[in-house]
């Protein structure tokens, strides 16, 4: 069990940290508020242009090769000891290439796009993911005073102060780099330590920045998210609000438990670093889970009495109900008329729903059982049998009469005929001319 003292401590360290907001983004509702630029950082590429998106940046994209990207922040980190959570995700073909850089450096406009093998001279730290080793991945920490011309050295691998082995392409999900400078500096991937060292002290007053090239075969390197936190140094607390006594003056818990009748004084905010010895850490530490402790059993007497008055409320709503019929024959008898008793109301509107269940179900049953197949085969006889000899008579009675057509047409051929015969015997009886 934790004593007091380091339970106070703890406490204590937890609330000295702080989220830088203008050095950190992906940890809000929107990465870029327009998708046109990125609060509090400077973007710039080449032969691309980088995509922000709501979720993420797609820092290099899968085609074209070649290609350069940077994000590098605006103002610089002031605080000595801090924490970096840095997610990204890189996606490409199975002999993909590239890199990806995080820069904490003084001189940010001399690295510009540049990765770690063609930058000539930087002042800070530089995280390097690549495929150094072909081992499928790996994670390498470097140093430099800006008195190192990586450009120009033989053999930039073996500048590195530390590294691990880490397979970071086509994971299907962001992996999560942390890096925490406290005592040293450590360097943290999905939950286990990459490489860790307390021989490095980084400075103050450098600028974050990130940066991915792509070669022939480019891989497609993805930002979700840039978290910096300030810590407490060692031995103190970051102090990063107001003071304690514009802290007391602005406490919304204060304002609320005194709009309340009858709420527990609240003790006042204590800054951690006013608190120096052991003694007086824990006497606060005591004071507050006293003050707790006597607010816990404020609320339970509170729930006891509101508990007995709900079960005195439901026994007189008993009472009430149980005696109602009689209450109301009795007013019926002696003054105005009074109506149904509840109870009976209650058993006739029960009766009515039960009828209406047995008519449904009636009406369900009559339907369900009923077999139409009888009445669609006698319809279909039926049909087969008048319908022929009913549309025969309406063609019989409505077609034109063929025997006087004939007739008609018979006595047209007679008389052309007659007629013919006429105009031959004349003809041939006629006296004859000759020339």
């Amino acid at each position: 069990m934790r004593s007091p003292t380091s339970l106070a401590l703890l406490l204590a360290s937890s609330a000295s940290a702080q989220i830088i907001d203008n050095l950190s983004f992906g940890h809000g509702d929107r990465i870029s508020p327009n998708g046109r630029g990125l609060p509090g950082w400077s973007v710039s590429s080449q032969n691309h242009s980088p995509q922000l998106l709501s979720d993420r940046i797609i820092l290099t994209p899968p085609v074209p090769s070649n290609t350069r990207g940077a994000l590098w922040a605006d103002n610089a980190i002031t605080a000595s000891d801090w924490t970096v959570d840095f997610e990204f995700r890189t996606n490409g073909q199975d002999q993909g290439s590239g890199n990806l850089q995080l820069w904490l450096a003084s001189n940010k406009d001399q690295i510009a796009q540049n990765s770690i093998y063609t930058v000539e001279k930087f002042d800070g730290l530089a995280i390097v993911i690549d495929q150094y080793g072909n081992r499928g991945g790996s994670i390498r920490g470097f140093l430099n005073d800006g008195s190192q011309n990586f450009k120009a050295h033989a053999a930039v691998e073996s500048l590195a102060f530390g590294h691990c082995d880490y397979s970071y392409r086509n994971l299907g999900e962001p992996s999560k780099l942390r890096i925490t400078s406290q005592n040293g500096l450590t360097v943290s991937i999905d939950g286990r330590v990459c490489f860790s060292t307390a021989r490095i002290a980084l400075p103050p007053n450098n600028y974050f920045g990130i940066t991915a090239a792509t070669a022939e075969n480019p891989d497609s390197f993805e930002i979700y998210k840039f978290l910096a936190t300030a810590l407490a140094p060692s031995g103190s607390s970051y102090q990063s609000g107001p003071p304690v006594q514009q802290q007391q003056r602005n406490n919304p818990l204060a304002d609320r438990l005194r709009v309340l009748p009858g709420s527990p004084e609240a003790l006042p905010d204590t800054d951690a670093d006013t608190l120096r010895s052991q003694a007086e850490q824990f006497t606060d530490l005591h004071n507050r889970l006293q003050g707790l402790t006597h607010q816990v059993a404020d609320m339970y007497a509170l729930f006891d009495a509101l508990g007995k008055k709900i079960d005195e409320r439901h026994a007189e709503l008993s009472s009430v109900l149980a005696t109602q019929p009689q209450s109301g024959s009795s007013a019926g008898q002696g003054g105005a008329p009074a109506g149904p008793p509840r109870s009976e109301q209650l058993d006739r509107m029960d009766r009515r729903i039960e009828n209406i269940e047995r008519t449904v179900e009636r009406v369900l049953k009559d339907v369900e059982s009923k077999d139409y197949r009888a009445h669609l085969s006698e319809l279909q006889s039926t049909l087969s049998e008048s319908l022929p000899a009913r549309l025969g008579d309406i063609i019989t009675s409505s077609a034109p009469k063929m025997g006087m057509f004939i007739a008609v047409v018979v006595a047209v051929q007679i008389m052309l005929a007659g007629a013919y015969i006429v105009y031959k015997k004349r003809r041939d009886s006629a006296p004859k001319k000759y020339l």
